[in-house]
């Protein structure tokens, strides 16, 4: 597929427009209209002395399609958006209508549309007017929508609990047993990366110890914890134990409303790391399944049975955590509609606090992505509508909510929870209401301002550069946060 675009630089939104139809394949980009051989997405704007013009043209296979806008310059110059949504949109109609397909979530491509939802709440939108304005101007479903809404409902009054002066720390642990088929996150496996982990963990300890001074310092209230990756439980339990102590020595762990531990994958679950993560303080784990069918684990990677995710998540519950998560993911390869419905049910049984299921995504950097044809007829729609039927009939709703590109379907990740037990840090971190704290390599810090304004500061992504580069990480860090933490100052 070729994506032309003329006379704009409308790069970014157009190819995420054409992902809504033709997933997971590589685009080639020209820059200047010509003639080109094979599919083609044809993009054009031309100002003229009153209007300014946008044409789309179309061709896959043998079908193709045209349309044309023309807005009012006086529009133009008043709105630079004007120009990128119609002509999103025409690339949108055309490609509908081309491949006959009507993707639920519309024009919208951004990973948080509950964030839609509750800006227009805020402005005083009806549900009725809300609905009429998304749909009319991205082709929402109703059934999308109603989802973003119920969540953005239960969302509203949490996200109102936060001030600029409370902030979450996230701690990454970026090690796995083994990489996963579908994974697109910076993780690397034990075996090759175990010489590393002594001065990984000394270093991260060291950032940990700098960002308590910082929250001394200005006077912040730690609000939630999270260690993740990787799997945090794949390095030993007496490493994980120093880590904790770390957190629990550098920061207030009793004032936080949650502490969580990405527990993870069964086969690095043990009794003495569940015993080490609840006695340090965490409050929430999750005991990830993906699948409860053996078959699938062994053609996604993982190196474990379900009977063992199951036994896991009973040592967790016999040492007395009372708030575990599982995570699902809709559309592995080979899993079929009765075998999600059957690891679903079977989790239900289990009732753990809250699941999460995931919609497979066909990420460049996962070796799925180079069999994504294999994909593409995977009935992911009959997973998640059973998966929202049946959580919700079992006392579960929808708290939170985001999505991916090349996401089979183009459907989203939803986390489900029983009253009460919904994660604070997963609604902060789609809402982007709370600074969070990010330690450890690959891990993002996000600054928020009283003003909307958000800044983002990226550790470097891999173990050794983080450890090679750690000085100049940590001067990079000050430079970068130093206006947000002159906005705190000011508090």
């Amino acid at each position: 597929m070729t994506i032309i675009f003329s006379n704009h630089t409308i790069k970014y939104e157009i190819e995420s427009t054409v992902k809504l139809f033709i997933p997971a394949i590589r685009f080639s980009f020209l820059y200047d209209e010509r003639n080109c051989d094979g599919d083609l997405v044809m993009t054009r704007v031309k100002t003229g002395k009153s209007f300014t013009y946008l044409y789309v043209y179309v061709r896959i296979g043998d079908r193709i399609k045209r349309m044309a806008y023309h807005i009012p310059n006086e529009k133009v110059k008043a709105d630079k958006n004007l120009c990128e949504y119609n002509l999103c949109r025409l690339v949108y109609l055309c490609l509908s209508e081309i491949t006959e397909l009507t993707p639920q979530w519309g024009m919208l491509t951004g990973i948080r549309p509950v964030k839609k939802v509750i800006d227009l709440i805020e402005k005083g939108f009806s549900k009725n007017e809300l609905f009429a304005e998304l749909k009319n101007k991205f082709f929402v479903s109703d059934e999308k929508l109603e989802l973003a809404y119920k969540i953005a409902k239960i969302q509203m009054p949490l996200i109102k609990t936060n001030d600029y002066k409370t902030v979450s720390l996230y701690v990454s642990i970026p090690f796995c047993p083994t990489r996963c088929s579908y994974c697109s996150f910076v993780s690397h496996s034990i075996e090759s990366a175990k010489n590393l982990i002594p001065d990984y963990i000394k270093y991260l300890c060291i950032e940990l110890e700098k960002l308590g001074e910082d929250v001394r310092e200005l006077g912040l209230r730690i609000d939630t914890i999270y260690i993740g990756g990787g799997t945090p439980t794949s390095i030993e339990a007496e490493d994980l134990q120093r880590i904790m102590e770390c957190i629990s020595k550098n920061f207030d762990i009793l004032s936080v409303r949650e502490y969580n531990v990405e527990a993870g994958r069964a086969d690095t679950i043990t009794f003495e790391k569940l015993k080490v993560i609840k006695d340090m303080g965490a409050t929430r784990i999750s005991v990830n399944p993906q699948t409860l069918n053996d078959e699938v684990l062994k053609v996604i990677g993982r190196k474990h049975t379900s009977e063992q995710t199951l036994n896991a998540y009973i040592m967790a519950r016999d040492l007395g955590f009372d708030n575990i998560n599982m995570d699902l993911i809709a559309g592995l390869p080979t899993e079929t509609v009765d075998s999600f419905k059957n690891t679903l049910d079977k989790v239900i049984l289990l009732s753990p606090e809250s699941v999460t299921i995931h919609t497979l995504t066909l990420k460049r950097s996962s070796s799925l992505y180079l069999e994504r044809e294999n994909h593409f007829d995977n009935p992911v729609s009959q997973m998640i509508e059973y998966g929202m039927k049946n959580l919700m009939e079992n006392g579960y709703n929808p708290y939170y909510l985001y999505r991916q590109k090349n996401t089979v379907e183009n459907l989203e990740n939803t986390g489900y929870a029983k009253n009460g037990k919904e994660s604070f840090y997963n609604i902060f971190i789609m809402d982007e209401t709370q600074t969070i704290l990010g330690a450890g390599c690959s891990a993002s810090t996000k600054l928020v301002y009283s003003n909307g304004k958000i800044t983002r500061v990226h550790n470097y992504k891999f173990p050794y550069e983080y450890i090679n580069r750690f000085d100049e990480l940590m001067k990079k860090k000050s430079t970068e946060t130093k206006e947000w933490r002159d906005f705190i100052a000011t508090i």
